[in-house]
């Protein structure tokens, strides 16, 4: 087969500018004027420093797309805005580029570019001019004095970019229609794609490899829909029964067809999968708990911290703006070698998307009402048989499939931000471990539901009960997860530090002001009184007056107010605002201070959608709104265990007739409510 590998290498801008080859950067005409504005060029500027002073090896500026014309002239096609700004900020850091940047029938704009710094010309691209202005003037601003020269060398020799050199013999019309439709610069995982393919020799690896990331990639699909192989996921397309890269099964379907930009990009050669028995139904997709550039950076972990001995998960950054900083820093050598490395993580890729897909929860395509729970945790068969369809609940145990969903939903809604999934990290390395590639294995289940119950409270004791762990605002700094769960690179959950009486010296108990209580604690908390509930009384069908139901609540510091609250509850994306119950805004015409309102006590989540509406009202005033069942207020947005407590205290007190109007909820109950709530920790 003929290669036809688009031709990509990756420069610093001193190669770019100032080598060794000789080019003649050509802009089209075709190609808009320069239009990158002070924020922009500042922003980059900042982002190169920091990377400067932080010690990063390389800082990756983004994509090229050259086409050779011939003579050494590069018709620029994808990138000139970088380009430009290179220039820009090579000139400002007085640093004249070698290889000229030249504008095809723009003659001012070649004039301006010619005259910099100077620019002692009649007509000029005012575009260009401001450029090099807003440039020097951010070096001046943002670069130490101290650091100049520093900065100066390593933008020219760590800043690198990928130079794309598309061949002669291909029809530009393909690449013009998918920049139309994916704007001007490749994403950071197909830049981490296309190195990773050019490690591979084999056009047929190749292929594989491109055709496990494509099926990987679409994170709303069960990747057994994508992948629909029996040889690979067994006869019901439900498990994973093979180890390694060399055992997936493909079959070329036309490796000597032409094929455009977007095909060299994406693809080195298409090839489909044999498998007439399997129809192609409409994919089952729902909403994923993470996006593919964050997800790839999950496995890479995965992949170095089972595989490198000296590996160090505390530097590792799931920030996707560090995705392909993370995967320069892999030594190769420790895999036998860049091809292996690349077909190993290709295979980790497939292997934990499948563990994602099906032993994770997701979100359902639909919104959070109160009589819906709209996490899944459903693992996905092929099944002849239509009616019932092809997903199924991942636990055959409805105890064990209730924990497990509420887990894992607290952990999302607590952990919402793409950088900050610490817990999917351990969930994926702990099934990555434990899943062998045979049947479905339901012993493996309890287990987990133990695992990820054990890493919720270390969580709490270890991380948020560890003042050290904390910083100014009661927020775990960076790395503290990692420090305690990670253990010479082994997971371990078990909890080393249940000391509930330092949570009220951390967060307060009235008599100091609070630096705040992290929202993972109010969630854990209402997963603690949701398993009480679940251990106690959850099935059984007790009246009101029962004793159980009367001991029960009893606990919970207030009169019954029924079992659908318990039986409906779960974790709604909405709950995102943290509100105090005894609203700040009334603080001057009450007995109370700050520091008392300042509390769990008197903390509750509660759906964004009402906060700002409601959150000066008095205590009274919100009883009687939020829980008008006329519709007005959504009761997915009050559905906070712990919220709902609070309520039903106030409205003991008030039936009690004892108090002065406005007196229904007071420091002494927001006391007493917090002991009640702090011993479900202890549960």
């Amino acid at each position: 087969m003929k290669n036809k590998a688009l031709p990509l290498k990756e420069i610093s801008v001193s190669e770019l500018y100032n080598g060794s080859n000789k080019m003649i950067f050509e802009v089209p005409v075709y190609q808009r004027n320069y239009a990158w504005e002070k924020d922009e060029i500042s922003a980059l500027i900042q982002d190169v420093y920091d990377a400067c002073i932080k010690g990063s090896d390389v800082y990756f500026i983004g994509t090229l797309v050259t086409f050779n014309k011939g003579d050494n002239v590069y018709e620029v096609i994808d990138g000139q805005q970088r380009l430009t700004t290179i220039n820009l900020i090579l000139n400002a850091l007085h640093i004249k580029p070698n290889n000229p940047l030249t504008y095809k029938a723009r003659k001012k704009s070649n004039n301006t570019i010619k005259h910099i710094p100077s620019f002692d010309i009649d007509e000029k691209d005012h575009g260009i001019v401001n450029g090099f202005k807003y440039a020097e003037t951010s070096i001046n601003e943002k670069i130490a004095s101290d650091d100049f020269e520093a900065f100066k060398t390593y933008f020219q020799n760590n800043v690198h970019i990928i130079h794309y050199e598309v061949p002669r013999d291909i029809d530009l019309n393909h690449y013009f229609e998918i920049m139309n439709s994916r704007g001007e610069q490749l994403e950071k995982h197909e830049i981490v794609k296309a190195r990773l393919i050019s490690y591979i020799k084999n056009d047929y690896d190749k292929s594989t490899f491109n055709f496990i990331w494509e099926c990987c990639s679409e994170m709303g699909v069960y990747v057994q829909q994508k992948y629909k192989e029996k040889d690979v996921f067994g006869p019901d397309l439900c498990e994973l029964i093979v180890d390694a890269f060399e055992q997936l099964p493909f079959t070329k379907k036309d490796s000597e067809e032409q094929l455009s930009i977007n095909a060299l990009i994406e693809s080195e050669a298409k090839y489909e999968l044999k498998n007439p028995n399997i129809s192609d139904d409409k994919p089952d997709s729902f909403q994923p708990v993470i996006d593919f550039q964050n997800f790839l950076l999950i496995v890479l972990k995965i992949t170095r911290i089972t595989n490198e001995h000296n590996f160090n998960p505390i530097s590792f950054n799931l920030d996707d703006k560090e995705l392909i900083n993370e995967f320069e820093k892999v030594a190769c050598d420790n895999y036998g070698g860049k091809e292996s490395f690349a077909k190993n993580f290709a295979y980790n890729l497939l292997k934990i998307k499948y563990l994602l897909d099906n032993y994770v929860v997701h979100h359902s395509n639909e919104e959070d009402t109160i009589e819906n729970n709209p996490w899944k945790l459903q693992y996905w068969q092929y099944n002849t048989d239509k009616k019932k369809g092809p997903l199924r609940s991942l636990c055959s145990d409805e105890e064990l499939q209730h924990k497990l969903v509420q887990l894992l939903s607290m952990f999302e809604v607590s952990f919402t931000a793409r950088q900050r999934k610490n817990y999917l990290f351990y969930c994926l390395l702990f099934l990555f471990e434990k899943y062998n590639s045979h049947t479905y294995d339901e012993d493996l289940l309890p287990e987990y539901g133990n695992f990820v119950e054990a890493l919720a409270k270390k969580y709490f004791c270890d991380v948020y009960l560890v003042e050290d762990k904390l910083n100014n605002i009661n927020t775990p700094k960076p790395g503290s997860f990692d420090e305690v769960v990670l253990c010479n690179n082994k997971l371990n959950v078990i909890a080393d530090n249940l000391n509930i009486h330092v949570f009220e010296k951390i967060y307060g108990d009235g008599t100091v002001a609070s630096k705040g209580v992290p929202l993972f604690i109010f969630n854990y908390l209402d997963y603690k009184l949701w398993e009480y509930y679940a251990e106690n009384l959850r099935g059984e069908k007790l009246k009101e007056k029962s004793p159980a139901r009367r001991e029960f609540f009893n606990e919970l510091g207030c009169s019954d107010f029924g079992l659908d609250v318990f039986n409906q509850f779960y974790f709604s994306r909405t709950r995102r605002s943290l509100e105090h119950y005894y609203p700040q805004a009334n603080i001057t015409n009450s007995t109370m201070d700050d520091n008392q309102i300042n509390c769990l006590g008197n903390y509750a989540m509660i759906g964004s959608a009402i906060n700002s509406a409601g959150s000066n009202w008095s205590p009274k005033t919100k009883l009687d709104c939020y829980l008008d069942t006329s519709g007005k207020i959504k009761q997915v947005s009050v559905a906070s265990l712990k919220f709902m407590i609070m309520m039903q205290k106030c409205k003991d007190e008030d039936r009690k007739g004892e108090r002065n109007p406005g007196c229904e909820w007071i420091f002494e109950d927001i006391k007493e409510h917090q002991k009640k709530m702090l011993k479900f920790f202890e549960k």
